[in-house]
């Protein structure tokens, strides 16, 4: 019978031949999954014999990842941050400097216990994360966005890890009400000039979550034209945008009137969150 070692080897070159980034860790994903067992368990068994339904179905995933369909959508779940959350293409894949703004938000200093608006919340990650990062100094989570496919799964999600969490259909502020200590959004930020140019697992992502109009600023701009009302003196507004966006959306954000305005950068010392508050 095949190996657990074998079909990783014949795997990553196949993988490798399509050109997946990071082969090796992809095949090791997806065999890991297949075998109900964690990645790291795959060092302890390479001897370990794959039974043929298992191979069947490896196959079959193989030559979806081939086709450059997503890695999260194979499986059907992403680590991100301290959890595991379902995430399938009714929503953007949560990205790894998501991750970074959670932990921006738990160190900022906001009012608390604090009511959180994750709005355009998708799976609803950032917002659960939050929450849950928080523990009792969270009071209530909103999470907010305008497809209801994208609502569905982030309430499957706050079902999976049982965190309460009120969801709403809504336009950005639309359908929003009352006000809040936090408002945390990874909204739509990519100029529509790039689409084409954009690698194929993102075609998979839904498009009403990537694109923003011809410099990729306009639901940025709209967001923080309304914001402020929706705020608590101290509030504090969070934000992820594109590599190149950072001090544009500040600007934004004290145009609206809002105060102590940042821009953080990521792991890569890219100007990535920006960050201000409520006066």
């Amino acid at each position: 019978m095949t190996t657990i070692l074998e079909v990783l080897g014949k795997g990553t070159q196949f993988l490798s031949q399509k050109g997946i980034k990071d082969a090796r860790l992809n095949m090791e994903i997806l065999v890991a999954h297949e075998l109900g067992l964690k990645r790291m368990d795959l060092y302890l068994r390479f001897d370990q014999p794959i039974p043929e339904e298992s191979l069947i179905l490896l196959r079959e995933n193989l030559k979806k990842r081939g086709q450059r369909i997503p890695l999260q959508h194979i499986t059907g779940f992403i680590e991100f941050y301290r959890d595991t959350f379902k995430t399938d293409p009714r929503a953007l894949i949560p990205r790894p400097e998501t991750e970074e703004l959670v932990d921006l938000i738990h160190k900022a200093e906001f009012p608390k216990p604090a009511r959180i608006l994750d709005l355009g919340c998708g799976s609803g990650v950032l917002g659960i994360s939050v929450a849950r990062a928080l523990g009792p100094d969270c009071k209530q989570l909103v999470l907010a966005d305008l497809s209801t496919e994208a609502l569905a799964l982030a309430k499957e999600n706050c079902e999976r890890l049982e965190v309460p969490c009120e969801l709403i259909e809504s336009d950005l502020f639309s359908g929003i009400t009352g006000t809040f200590e936090v408002i945390a959004a990874n909204l739509p930020y990519v100029a529509e000039s790039v689409r084409d140019e954009l690698e194929p697992e993102l075609q998979h992502d839904p498009a009403i979550a990537l694109f923003a109009g011809a410099d990729g600023l306009d639901c940025l701009r709209k967001f923080a034209s309304e914001c402020a009302p929706f705020l608590n003196p101290g509030g504090l507004v969070a934000l992820e945008v594109g590599f190149d966006q950072g001090e544009a959306v500040s600007r934004l954000l004290q145009d609206a009137g809002l105060a102590e305005a940042t821009v953080a950068r990521d792991l890569n010392g890219i100007a990535r969150f920006p960050l201000a508050r409520k006066p």
